[in-house]
């Protein structure tokens, strides 16, 4: 079931799972957890997100007076440390969760097929961890395989396995610390096997959160009394927003979000729940303290972390393994390709330099009227040094296309092409949380757009040229994109009914490595090939009417 038919009906019997899920490490008994004099318990939380396979420190932007920054930041090691140091303050109280997307995004991720990742995560200080929607990107069999040699429990209310139609995971997890018990359900996004290649999740089931999401809660409230009750969630913001308005969620206090790479600085407060999502590529870590009095939260504090390596020095223990599994491939990864004199980033919701670069390359190489990429959401900053130049490697074309699919061609009308755009804007700027999906505007060369975002469905899009001459709704135009494996051969970057479709014979990735060393050195720029008319510029997030800021 997808994310529309959320909260459509209400499920009134509860689910036979009572007692099946207690977490090994519950202490309800322990004497030395007698609480403070006046009774009041601190709970921390420590939230990760998004990681995306990124094991070191990288370059991180941030937005500081109107103007963009870049720090170094992240490090799987150094959030190590980050956490023991917490976990010194709290030692008796303290959850740690990741919130999903881990194995994914990187040139060691991709290389290793996420084995890589693996140990690195066995020897950190995680409770419990969520699958996000990239873990299937290996395929089903092989997300099974590493999430259970994390060693450490791995919870998820609504993924199936097809064969058998039983939950793949737990659906939740009970702690039990200093005397008050938590609660953590999980959810992955049901339109996974829509969002990611379709053969990447074949022989998994992925479920909506109605199915069983007011059973869960009751089970956890009413029958094994949890105090404090937290959802775990890799749905995106919109829709984590969405969920803490909804009656269906009351008795969750907490939505820990997950996906969209937000910095959420502050918990957001909706109708029933507050939400919080940590950002992405281990750049930040969420902490939440909780002060708890008879079962009931009476005060919290919140601090997004920056993961400044400066502050929190690699693990000795950690950053080992770290270097002993990329071993095999650095080499690889550090070859150099080209350079820019440019930043190159991702963040810009509408247009950004990276993809003008990527699509402008395919579009060379293919002599298509009109290239296109998704609107990827990941990929960490590369920023150049003093020289004015920065490298591009081997490992940062893993980092901007995750995927390396040959390049696929074909056939489109100026008018399939407009409804596509449509549809598209929807997918980033409709109304209805529920009907956004995916990631931000789609990336394009040889083609200009102006839109309005905050448009009906249908009546967004206020003009297209291509090759600098209005769009012809008869004419059929040329268009290169990835191929997705798995999805039917007339659909072109999710545009269905393309004629003629190829295949090529080469990837994105070796497009890259041509154009960059065709180019020696690139300064890939915004250039306005795609123009939001109602919204102010840049556009950072996709969050209307909300008192957030991303920075």
């Amino acid at each position: 079931m997808k994310m529309t038919k959320l909260f459509k009906k209400t499920i009134l019997t509860a689910l036979p799972l009572a007692g099946l899920w207690m977490s090994s490490c519950q202490t309800p008994h322990q004497e030395e957890n007698r609480g403070s004099e006046d009774g009041v318990e601190t709970i921390t939380i420590l939230q990760t997100a998004d990681i995306h396979g990124q094991l070191m420190p990288h370059q991180e932007m941030f937005v500081e007076n109107g103007e963009f920054v870049f720090k170094e930041r992240g490090g799987v090691a150094n959030i190590q440390t980050l956490f023991k140091q917490v976990k010194a303050e709290n030692p008796e109280g303290t959850v740690i969760v990741d919130g999903g997307d881990l194995i994914q995004g990187s040139a060691v991720a991709a290389m290793s097929e996420g084995d890589a990742i693996a140990p690195v995560i066995k020897a950190m200080d995680y409770d419990f961890l969520i699958p996000g929607n990239w873990e299937v990107i290996f395929g089903s069999q092989k997300m099974r395989s590493i999430l259970e040699s994390y060693g450490k429990p791995v919870v998820c209310a609504n993924i199936y396995d097809e064969a058998s139609s039983e939950l793949l995971y737990p659906p939740y997890i009970i702690k039990e610390m200093k005397g008050v018990k938590l609660g953590f359900i999980s959810y992955n996004d049901p339109e996974v096997p829509v969002r990611q290649n379709p053969v990447f999740s074949k022989g998994l089931i992925f479920k909506g959160l109605e199915d069983n999401l007011q059973p869960l809660i009751r089970e956890l409230k009413e029958e094994n009394g949890v105090d404090i009750l937290f959802q775990v969630t890799h749905l995106g913001i919109s829709k984590q927003i969405y969920l803490a308005d909804q009656p269906e969620i009351e008795g969750v206090d907490f939505v820990l979000g997950n996906d969209t790479h937000e910095r959420i600085r502050q918990p957001l407060r909706r109708k029933y729940a507050q939400v919080v999502e940590p950002g992405g590529f281990g750049s930040f870590v969420g902490r939440l303290d909780l002060e708890i009095k008879d079962g009931e939260i009476v005060d919290r504090r919140y601090e997004l972390i920056d993961v400044d390596p400066e502050k929190y020095p690699a693990d000795p223990v950690v950053h080992k393994i770290v270097d002993e599994q990329m071993a095999p491939y650095k080499k690889q990864m550090d070859r150099v390709l080209g350079y820019t004199t440019e930043p190159l980033y991702r963040y810009l919701v509408v247009e950004n330099a990276l993809d003008n670069m990527i699509t402008d390359a395919v579009r060379w190489k293919t002599g298509a009227d009109i290239a296109i990429s998704n609107g990827f959401r990941f990929g960490t900053p590369i920023v150049p040094d003093a020289s004015g130049k920065a490298p591009i490697t081997y490992s940062d074309i893993w980092n901007m296309l995750p995927v390396n699919e040959n390049v696929k061609t074909g056939k489109a009308t100026g008018q399939q092409i407009k409804n596509w755009m449509e549809q598209e804007l929807h997918n980033v700027f409709a109304e209805k949380p529920l009907e956004r999906f995916g990631g931000w505007v789609i990336r394009f060369s040889g083609m200009e757009l102006t839109f309005n975002a905050n448009a009906p469905k249908g009546e967004r899009v206020q003009s297209i040229t291509v090759g600098g001459q209005p769009l012809d709704l008869r004419k059929v135009y040329t268009m290169a994109a990835c191929r997705r494996t798995g999805e039917p051969d007339h659909v072109l970057c999710r545009m269905p009914n393309a004629k003629d479709p190829k295949v090529l014979d080469y990837t994105v990735h070796d497009v890259m490595e041509e154009y960059l060393k065709m180019k020696g050195t690139v300064s890939p720029k915004i250039d306005g090939r795609a123009k939001v008319l109602d919204l102010e510029s840049p556009v950072l997030s996709q969050l209307p009417n909300i008192d957030y800021v991303f920075r």
